[in-house]
């Protein structure tokens, strides 16, 4: 079974600031930028800048389970916000993804998706300009995401963070072994 993202989700651009954002210590808003989408596809809170934006309205407000989508640069992925951002807006190019129907895709099961080879060629071939690369809302809105039952979803999602965690434990083992090697070499070179 399959569907596009616009038949499962809601997708909207992001919150755009006539000028450039200044953080304001008395802001109420905090804002949700590209430096804040990590590389393992969760988008990390912890130092959202804020800003004074008056009143917000209510669908430019990002919440938890939402994906943010780089709609610009290089790497055309999203990130999932797994905590509740607070009152938080999501800055322009980025682009949100609210799912809108939990009974057939799980959030989380869609961020994975969407950074997958079959997505990711369709992405590409969708990728506009030269110098910055571009992907429209258009375009992502008619990616067709392969929907298997919602338990398949949850192994799916499982599955793929043990696999990443395992990543992250390969890599810190092998640049421990180096640095356990080389200070062996240097000892033997000193004659240690």
């Amino acid at each position: 079974m399959k569907a596009t993202i616009k038949e499962l989700t809601n997708v909207q651009m992001g919150y755009s600031f006539r000028t450039r954002i200044e953080s304001a210590k008395s802001g109420g808003v905090s804002v949700i930028q590209m430096k804040d989408l990590l590389d393992d596809g969760r988008v990390c809170c912890d130092d959202l800048i804020k800003v004074d934006l008056g009143n917000v309205k209510p669908h430019h407000l990002a919440q938890k389970g939402d994906l943010i989508f780089r709609s610009r640069g290089l790497v055309a992925t999203s990130a999932i916000l797994l905590e509740d951002p607070g009152t938080a807006v999501v800055s322009a190019p980025l682009l949100l993804i609210r799912v809108t129907k939990p009974g057939r895709v799980l959030p989380e099961y869609l961020n994975w998706y969407i950074s997958q080879r079959d997505a990711q060629i369709y992405l590409a071939s969708r990728t506009r300009g030269t110098l910055q690369k571009m992907i429209s809302k258009e375009s992502i809105e008619e990616l067709e995401v392969a929907l298997p039952d919602l338990k398949t979803q949850k192994d799916i999602i499982e599955l793929a963070s043990l696999a990443s965690r395992e990543q992250v434990l390969l890599r810190t083992l092998s640049e421990k072994r180096e640095r356990y090697i080389s200070k062996i070499l240097m000892q033997l070179a000193k004659g240690e």
